[in-house]
């Protein structure tokens, strides 16, 4: 959590006052009266800002200041001075503080100027993690984000079925990201070596399948919206799954290809198949608390790619971002990530029409639904692991109309 506060001023009358305001606010605070006492405070990992006094007896803020870009040039330093000098004010933005402010200063003032700095500083650390876990780890660790219950789970179920060789069936939501979870499924299986071939299945014919699966050969052959094939295709394909030696298939959904066979528009056999090795991808909705990191890699990636700076992203247009439900998921979400970006209107949703209690309760509907999710419709346990009293627990549910069967699976 991004919450700490070192406040370095040598005059403790002011420490023990800003330091009340700072706790009030629910920071965390370290106070220290010099430099010496604060320099061991300040880590390239510290996880606030600094908040410090420029004039104190033997090194100044200004020394503090230099020190800590040393360590961590993304750490905010906000210098408070009481001499009124603009000229020192102008040096200590040139020198890189994040803020400057005039001893006395009102609490209103440092409270909203912290704030700014603490955004700045998740955005930062956010973003290091990110590139952390681009850097190293599985495809799965880089490429599935997300770091919730439900989003460990899936990579989990995709380190356990990609090395297996055995037909693949990946469903999901539209704009879930089937295809990408086709794809780490193929870069971390023996025939990674071997070329991923993306195709929607949608009017394929016979010819046109067996020359895919040739041209495939020894890699993973990918088929988007599998249901959308003809039967013949359906048959056709059965077929060259039973040939040995040819290729993977891996083939993702949206509909619900067991409902399909029931009707007799999917061949069953091709549905037994592929049901036994299946991942399925969870909506947004269901876990709410994975939007925060999902959209920020978003925000970083349409940054590298306009080749800008990437924003910070306010804990309010979070908290906003989590109140909407995401019918488009990953895909509508990195819509959103560029737009802000590039500093284009929001699209205007149902949610940022409403006030603040409005998009609250919004927040809190989702996170029940998806700790039930997380817990089978269990609503004891989703209860235990939210932390709520079970009649507090119930009450809510009754309240948004939630039913906990519904999340069983």
């Amino acid at each position: 959590m991004i919450d700490k506060v070192l406040l370095v001023d040598d005059d403790a009358a002011v420490r023990e006052a800003l330091g009340q305001t700072l706790e009030l606010a629910d920071y965390a605070v370290q106070t220290a009266g010099s430099f010496v006492a604060a320099k061991d405070h300040i880590t390239a990992g510290f996880r606030g800002v600094i908040v410090s006094d420029i004039r104190m007896p033997g090194r100044d803020g200004f020394h503090l200041l230099s020190f800590a870009q040393d360590v961590d040039p993304d750490l905010p330093v906000i210098l408070l001075t009481g001499e009124g000098d603009i000229p020192m004010a102008v040096r200590a933005m040139g020198d890189g503080a994040f803020d400057f402010l005039e001893k006395p200063c009102a609490a209103a003032d440092l409270l909203a100027v912290i704030a700014r700095a603490m955004a700045a500083r998740a955005q930062v650390l956010e973003t290091r993690a990110l590139k952390r876990q681009l850097d190293r780890g599985d495809p799965a660790a880089r490429m599935l984000f997300g770091s919730s219950a439900r989003a460990e789970a899936l990579r989990e179920r995709v380190r356990g079925v990609a090395p297996t060789g055995a037909e693949v069936l990946v469903t999901g939501p539209a704009g879930s990201g089937i295809s990408k979870v086709a794809e780490v499924i193929h870069l971390m299986s023996p025939r990674a070596q071997g070329s991923f071939v993306k195709r929607a299945a949608a009017g394929l014919d016979v010819a046109e399948l067996s020359r895919l699966c040739t041209e495939t050969g020894q890699g993973s052959l990918f088929l988007d919206e599998v249901s959308a094939l003809s039967q013949a295709a359906q048959y056709a394909l059965v077929e060259e799954m039973e040939q040995p030696g040819g290729a993977r298939l891996l083939a993702g959904s949206t509909a619900d290809l067991a409902a399909l066979v029931e009707k007799g528009s999917f061949s069953a056999e091709l549905f037994y198949r592929l049901e036994g090795m299946q991942v399925r991808i969870p909506a947004l909705a269901e876990r709410p608390e994975d939007i925060p990191v999902i959209f920020r890699h978003y925000v970083m990636q349409a940054a590298e790619q306009a080749g800008i700076a990437p924003p910070a992203v306010s804990p309010d247009h979070l908290a906003a971002l989590m109140a909407q439900d995401w019918p488009g998921n990953a895909r509508s979400l990195m819509s959103a990530a560029m737009r802000f970006v590039l500093g284009m209107p929001e699209e205007v949703s149902e949610a940022t029409e409403l006030g603040l209690a409005e998009q609250m309760a919004r927040v809190e509907r989702t996170l029940l639904i998806a700790a039930l999710g997380r817990h089978n419709g269990r609503a004891a346990e989703a209860a235990q692991a939210l932390k709520l009293p079970r009649k507090t627990f119930y009450d809510k549910l009754a309240r948004y109309g939630i039913k906990p069967e519904a999340y069983r699976r």
